[in-house]
């Protein structure tokens, strides 16, 4: 939009100047977004390597995340840049580490208010707690909406400083549950410039959070959405457009390459719908890195792209150059940076600091909050919960299935198979629901903060009846998406097959259980999540179980499982029998 001033003002300014001589004297206006994503409450660095490329062009593991850390990252891509704002593109809190997650994510909001952080588009996980929960996050108080108890370390607490949007995510009345944008002037006078942005999650939310957290809440298309407020955004002065988003593409090249080689998924064809107006969308959602040129994919959508990773071990600084005569963006550039932190030895070796690339030391302040609600955490993460033989990991080779899921799925069938707690037959786990890997100690001992971070949802398990034919139908539902395989791991005596070069509804060869073929037209009693019971991670054929039985939480029977005495095997993994032709 071109901004209309004063004669008079301009000639009394510039003397005899003319207008557009006086135009042209005004220099275009630097603006610096940094921006961040699915953080989900890693106060501490995660122990995860990042890969990219050293300044020799060599593939290495870095080090890296933690807040203190990135506050340092942040601090450093603000120095120097006084038109700055950082933002986020969701899921800030949910499935976080027991630091976090043990006070219902209270310490993530903080970190992120002292990160200085400014607008976050409100992501799936956000909702993990439910809606009420999740408006206490915003406006802060002590209101308990949760079975854990609010405001145990600090009190009051305060809430977000930042903004939450939420454009897409509709109330019962037609409203939106937060703001659907915000916007930022920077500068004054002549080089004013106002940058708009719009937050949104994704529109699948509903199949990734139980039922009964969003009640009356649902999520519209997230294109249609944004561009339905782009001229509303012009009209209140908007000069750039920038989305916040929390859906996400896949990178198989480097997290900084602008030609966009690698970089596919769901969230490429939002991009294509967009309104050409929007100059940069801030992505997240599947924990991937890159920057990317869209415009190299589809050169009428010319948008820069972005997504920071995960936990934290990343942060994108944006650059736009903007002219504020006419209000266009000349130029727009953005670089990944690896908030890299601290050496530690994981399970594929030592992973030491990088030279060549920034080491960023940790901030004080941010530091100390880190370890006061590490410190108010110790007492229930060391506590021994059982002796596992040996590591369970979330690898799902070439099956699928892994020994958490299998190890998860064995431990709700036990705690459901009595008649008195719903008389399960089978159990089901999703990969998605495993967060982390539990790995014992030298000595096997098994830690409640392990089995935590590996089941942070605390979501309860349901146990429904279901005809063998449904059974069967649900198996389908795994590879219904070529783009989202999703295999379940099932309990012990469950078997399927699957071959995924025959068509879409026939590539389940078999189903049985404790050796027998399923019977179409038997009731077996199925064990899920509430989640995956409501339809969630679309298996909407779990909807259809009948005669339902509420057990314990799935983190409840898990820690059973592993507390029964001695050393809890490890499960076979021989249930899913892969046999499409190589």
């Amino acid at each position: 939009m071109r901004k209309i001033y004063s004669t008079l003002a301009i000639l009394a300014l510039s003397g005899c100047a003319s207008i557009s001589d006086r135009e042209a004297a005004i220099q275009p206006v630097d603006i610096r977004i940094i921006g961040i994503n699915d953080f989900h409450g890693h106060l501490d660095p995660p122990r995860t390597a990042t890969e990219t490329l050293n300044p020799a062009g060599e593939k290495v593991r870095i080090p890296s995340g933690g807040a203190a850390y990135l506050a340092s990252a942040i601090d450093s891509l603000k120095a120097g840049t006084p038109n700055n704002v950082v933002v986020a593109a969701g899921d800030l809190i949910g499935a976080s580490p027991l630091s976090s997650s043990l006070f219902l994510d209270e310490p993530a909001i903080m970190a992120m208010n002292m990160v200085g952080l400014e607008f976050n588009a409100v992501g799936n996980h956000e909702f993990d707690r439910g809606t009420e929960e999740l408006l206490r996050m915003q406006s802060g108080g002590c209101e308990k909406f949760t079975q854990s108890e609010p405001c145990r370390i600090d009190k009051p607490f305060t809430g977000a400083k930042f903004r939450m949007l939420a454009a897409n995510t509709k109330k019962a009345d037609g409203g939106t549950l937060f703001p659907p944008y915000g916007l930022k002037k920077f500068g004054y006078g002549k080089t004013q410039v106002t940058v708009g942005f719009i937050g949104m999650t994704l529109e699948g939310t509903a199949n990734l959070v139980s039922a009964g957290r969003i009640k009356g809440i649902s999520f519209a298309d997230e294109a249609d959405t944004a561009n339905a407020l782009v001229p509303k955004l012009k009209a209140e002065g908007a000069d750039v457009i920038v989305v916040l988003i929390h859906e996400g593409a896949s990178n198989s090249g480097d997290i900084n390459n602008p030609k966009c080689d690698g970089v596919s998924g769901t969230l490429l064809p939002i991009l294509d719908r967009l309104d050409p107006a929007v100059d940069v969308v801030v992505s997240g959602h599947t924990h991937q890195s890159y920057v990317c040129d869209y415009g190299n994919i589809n050169p009428a959508r010319p948008i820069l792209l972005t997504s920071a990773g995960s936990q934290g071990r990343l942060v994108t600084g944006i650059d736009l150059k903007v002219d504020p005569v006419t209000g266009k963006v000349l130029s727009k550039t953005a670089r990944n940076v690896v908030v890299q932190s601290e050496a530690f030895t994981g399970s594929r070796g030592p992973v030491p600091l990088v030279e060549g690339l920034p080491v960023f030391g940790p901030r004080a302040d941010l530091a100390a909050l880190v370890s006061r609600y590490r410190d108010a955490a110790k007492a229930d993460e060391s506590r021994i919960v059982g002796t596992l033989a040996g590591p369970v990991t979330r690898d799902g080779g070439k099956t699928g299935e892994s020994l958490l899921g299998n190890l998860i799925a064995d431990a709700q069938l036990a705690a459901t198979a009595g008649p008195d707690n719903g008389g399960a037959q089978i159990a089901f786990m999703n990969p998605g629901g495993l967060r982390a890997d539990v790995l014992p100690g030298a000595d096997g001992k098994v830690t409640f903060g392990s089995v935590f971070a590996a089941q942070p949802f605390g979501n309860t398990l349901v146990t429904k009846s279901m005809t063998g034919r449904q059974i069967r139908e649900l198996l389908e539902q795994q590879f219904n998406d070529p783009n989202w395989v999703r295999v379940l791991s099932p309990s012990s005596g469950f078997r399927f097959g699957v071959d995924l070069s025959r068509p879409v509804g026939q590539r389940v060869l078999f189903a049985t259980l404790n050796g027998a073929p399923l019977d179409d037209a038997a009731s077996y009693r199925v064990t899920v999540s509430d989640f995956l019971s409501n339809g969630g991670d679309a298996f909407s054929l779990f909807k259809e179980g009948t005669a339902p039985a509420v057990g314990p939480t799935d983190l409840e029977a898990l820690i059973a499982w592993l507390s029964r005495g001695g050393v809890t095997a490890l499960p076979t993994l021989d249930r899913v029998e892969n046999r499409t032709p190589q």
